[in-house]
């Protein structure tokens, strides 16, 4: 299935994806609430268009939103960095979070080299602490897609992954999430980033360093994971801030993440000064 969360006035409200219509579930609750409820939805035969939707991030107030770097072996190529031997994890704050069609927002004192980072996103379907990789794709509810965007001067300023990654409205994610089902292996999807059109990221998920049900198990060792948390499971080659010369998000501009099966997610950029409303 491909769920999306969307507004409905001032409630959020649950569909099913069907052709270019969405089927609203007759379910009262989240995302997080339905994956927690272990329930099959109930289908209004009643479609609205996409094009009509107000999308909501497909997960709101996540516990955690964890973040891999470093993941794809040609990103660490083109960054000269070495390969990690066990996965580099941050975190990006809920309110970071984003969806479909909405403004990617920042200040212009707060930060000039602004990068896109198109990225797979895991959501948990259940509690799972210590699991095995066995296990693992279990533990997971689905796919969907995520731009990890990153300020580089703060980044790269201090060392301080946090502040650069988790500034508000940093972690669009969407357009729905697709359930596990219809994606039994996610380590061979096409990846690809485009700025106003222009494609700037070109890879697959088969060259991630770790594998889904290794960052899983992984991370469930160190802390418990619960239904709706989000990893994002790191990105390819192509960003901006190791081309030469560097490429960075500006007032205006359109970024759109595609992955093969899942879909489009697509944002646009407004910088602000200080002061401003």
């Amino acid at each position: 299935m491909k769920i999306v969360q969307f507004y409905d006035d001032m409630s959020i409200r649950l569909g099913l994806i069907r052709g270019n219509g969405v089927s609203p579930f007759s379910f009262e609750g989240d995302m997080i609430d339905f994956i927690r409820s272990e329930q099959s939805p109930l289908i209004s035969e009643d479609a609205v268009s996409i094009e009509r939707l107000k999308f909501a991030p497909p997960v709101i107030n996540p516990s955690k939103i964890i973040a891999i770097g470093l993941n794809y072996r040609d990103h660490a190529e083109e960054s000269k960095g070495e390969l990690p031997e066990v996965p580099l994890v941050f975190a990006k704050f809920p309110s970071t979070l984003i969806a479909n069609n909405d403004l990617i927002v920042w200040d212009e004192k707060t930060t000039e080299k602004v990068d896109f980072e198109a990225e797979l996103a895991v959501i948990i379907g259940k509690k799972v602490n210590g699991c095995t990789e066995k296990e693992a794709l279990e533990a997971v509810f689905g796919y969907t897609c995520a731009n990890d965007v990153s300020a580089r001067d703060l980044q790269f300023g201090d060392g301080q992954w946090i502040r650069g990654k988790s500034l508000d409205t940093f972690c669009p994610l969407g357009p729905w999430i697709v359930t596990r089902d219809e994606i039994p292996e996610p380590h061979s999807l096409r990846i690809c980033c485009w700025l106003n059109g222009r494609l700037m990221q070109d890879s697959n998920t088969r060259l991630m360093i770790f594998s889904i049900p290794s960052l899983v198990a992984f991370l469930s060792r160190h802390f418990t994971l619960f239904p709706g948390d989000i990893i994002i499971t790191g990105t390819p080659h192509g960003v901006g801030a190791f081309r030469k010369p560097p490429v960075y998000m500006k007032n205006g501009d359109e970024v759109t993440v595609e992955i093969e099966k899942i879909g489009r997610l697509v944002n646009y950029c407004r910088t602000r000064k200080t002061g401003d409303a």
